[in-house]
């Protein structure tokens, strides 16, 4: 089930497009513009590998501060 922009296919329908093609195109946009699933998982693994690296990363600095000024 795909969706459709009615301003795309509105200006499609203005500039004359027929019919099939402007509903064509208007749900191809709408298709290409939305993320699936997979890309919203592939970007949650990708954050959640970042936040370690930060974390890793802010932990071993602090170490070294707190080694040089501290001890």
């Amino acid at each position: 089930m795909s969706t459709m922009n009615i301003e795309v296919y509105n200006a499609f329908k203005k500039a004359g497009v027929p019919d099939e093609q402007a509903v064509a195109a208007a749900k191809a946009i709408v298709d290409e513009s939305l993320a699936s699933k997979a890309d919203i998982q592939t970007l949650k693994s990708e954050m959640l590998l970042l936040k370690w690296m930060v974390a890793f990363n802010l932990a071993f600095t602090m170490a070294i501060l707190y080694k040089l000024f501290f001890a």
